[in-house]
């Protein structure tokens, strides 16, 4: 960019750029030694798509989950090595009269984005509005050409190629004449802005949410009363005629002190990494002939159980082994990744060079550095319903337009170990209790 351009560009940093700030470049790595994996989880966990009577794709997926096939867009599968979306640089349509109004809707829409879960704009019906993106309620005082306002939201890569703004128009999900109508509203944002009523609503002096207390309280986690009922699974004979307390002696508590901190792991035996719920998924079939399948409820509550026998220990996943930095690096390389409808990987939201610690929508964005694993699986107290690190790998990516990968996936198991690298030396707490 030069003169002129390189200004406005400069001008517009405060919209369009947040710098993907991926902790570093994702290294060169090697996938032809992963195992291939076939899915033991639950139908609703393993990403699977059905046809319709009219022919189209749906995916399977938990209720109230999006179900749109996001087949044409990349994953985190190994073996879907296609590139990122061309960066397209588009010129303004004539002929259209962008309606303020209209597009004023659409910068709300929550089945288009929305944008207003990371841009603040003026409005008591803009909520929960977010900070992952700067404040755009006077953005129209910038006197910013329309042409250029236009290619941002199209796609703002052609200016910053490190931005965590989607490429709205590159992936179609707004299109041409919509885009026309988002500038027309941009431009009509000028101050002054009048007095915020309610602190919440702004994101920039909305208080940051305080956890819930101790989360092992069971008047307070209903998990733990869960994880406590998976005695009876313990103590129950499967098929073989063989229970989990017949080879693990004085109970869970004290067979398996201090077992879950090493996971996830390499396990030998299958030739890949496993976290515990990995683990369980064959390791229960093969003794007792319990079906323990990833997402189901004797799986969560299993892994609830054995995990509570580790609390207060410090996590200890291995990282120094060969083969654990070729799997830390893989699934390092997955974290910086950008995938989906949206071109966006998990550094964009959890790094600090990019939204972590700001809100996307009402909710706070985690810092990888502070450890994301070590209170899973976690009571969700939207959906009343534990969640492992797995369901919560795949609800994030869905609403960002990306089929999601069985539960169970090689690519998930070593994402999950770059994550739990970062807990290393931070106490067990399972289960966890979050919104």
């Amino acid at each position: 960019m030069r003169g002129a351009t390189a200004r406005r560009a400069l001008a517009w940093a405060a919209l369009a750029a947040l710098s993907a700030g991926c902790a570093g470049t994702a290294p060169d790595v090697d996938y032809r030694a992963v195992p291939r994996w076939s899915s033991r989880a639950i139908p609703e966990a393993r990403g699977d798509l059905r046809t319709l009577p009219d022919g189209k794709r749906a995916a399977v997926r938990y209720p109230g989950w999006p179900t749109r096939d996001f087949d044409r867009y990349t994953t985190y599968a190994y073996d879907d090595q296609r590139p990122e979306p061309p960066v397209q640089r588009v010129a303004m349509p004539s002929g259209i009269a962008g309606d303020a109004q209209k597009g004023r809707a659409l910068f709300l829409n929550r089945s288009k984005g929305p944008c207003v879960a990371c841009h603040l704009v003026p409005g008591d019906d803009v909520w929960p509005a977010g900070s992952a993106g700067p404040d755009q309620s006077t953005i129209g005082d910038r006197r910013l050409p329309d042409q250029y306002l236009y290619q941002v939201v199209w796609d703002a890569r052609v200016f910053f190629p490190n931005t965590v703004m989607p490429p709205w128009g590159t992936a179609g999900m707004f299109s041409p004449e919509e885009i026309v109508h988002i500038v027309a509203y941009l431009q009509t944002l000028k101050g002054p802005i009048a007095p915020e009523k309610d602190r919440d609503r702004n994101p920039f002096t909305r208080p940051k949410p305080v956890g819930f207390g101790d989360n092992l309280d069971p008047t307070n986690n209903p998990a733990v009363v869960l994880a406590e009922d998976a005695e009876a699974l313990w103590a129950a004979r499967g098929p073989s005629g063989k229970a989990c307390a017949d080879c693990h002696e004085g109970g869970a508590g004290r067979a398996l002190r201090g077992a879950a901190t090493r996971y996830p792991k390499l396990v030998k035996a299958y030739g890949r990494v496993m976290s515990v719920e990995d683990f369980l998924e064959v390791h229960g079939p093969e003794t007792t002939g319990l079906p323990l399948a990833a997402e189901s409820a004797d799986s969560l509550s299993m892994t609830m159980l054995v995990k509570r026998a580790s609390n207060g220990l410090p996590v200890n996943v291995d990282v120094l082994s060969p083969e654990a930095r070729a799997a830390l690096a893989r699934g390092r390389a997955t974290f910086n990744r950008r995938v989906g409808e949206r071109n966006h990987s998990c550094a964009n939201c959890h790094t600090p060079e990019a939204a972590a610690g700001k809100f996307l929508g009402g909710r706070v964005l985690v810092d990888v550095r502070a450890g994301l694993t070590r209170h899973f699986p976690t009571w969700r107290t939207d959906r009343a319903e534990v969640w492992d690190m797995r369901k919560r790998f795949q609800w994030c990516m869905t609403p960002l337009g990306m089929n999601m990968l069985a539960a169970d996936s090689i690519e998930y198991a070593e994402l999950e170990l770059y994550l739990t690298s970062f807990d290393n030396g931070k106490p067990l707490s399972v289960p966890g209790i979050r919104h």
